[in-house]
């Protein structure tokens, strides 16, 4: 049995390299599916309850809502620090209440005070995809995750 929820993100990248339109910053709605798998609770009656996996995922995935996700390389990404830094905003702001558990891992590294991940790889459905999954795997039994941006998407059915 599979119990589901989506959480939705919006956030704004591009894509290094690439020839075409997405080479330019640019911004999405971005919606995951997380299935959690498991046997019924027979007192709950749920897998998981869908509130806790939404509650448990989102502490990671806030990095990523109205946030700017960028790769490691991208040559705009020490002019963003350096203009956070002059607007007074690189250490964060009070209007930044929307923090999530930092993020440092082989496949992105956050800075959730000024609203910006950084990434090793291009932020396409897929790579995203991986680097969610591996924020969360250890903390739930995911079956499968679907993620969505704007007309596109990917999933994963892990074994």
């Amino acid at each position: 049995m599979l119990s589901f929820t989506k959480i939705g993100i919006q956030y704004a990248h591009r894509f290094l390299g690439y020839e075409g339109e997405a080479q330019y910053l640019h911004g999405h709605s971005g919606e995951l599916t997380i299935d959690v798998e498991g046997e019924v609770n027979a007192v709950t009656g749920f897998v998981t309850p869908c509130n806790g996996i939404k509650r448990l995922a989102w502490e990671y995935l806030k990095n990523f809502d109205h946030a700017l996700i960028l790769q490691e390389n991208d040559p705009l990404l020490p002019g963003i620090l350096d203009a956070y830094e002059k607007q007074g905003i690189r250490r964060g702001a009070p209007s930044n209440t929307a923090l999530g558990v930092a993020i440092d891992t082989d496949l992105a590294k956050s800075y959730p005070e000024c609203r910006l991940v950084v990434v090793k790889k291009v932020a396409t459905c897929e790579n995203l995809i991986e680097l969610f999954h591996s924020l969360l795997k250890d903390k739930l039994n995911i079956k499968k995750m679907i993620f969505t941006s704007g007309d596109n998407g990917a999933a994963v059915v892990f074994e």
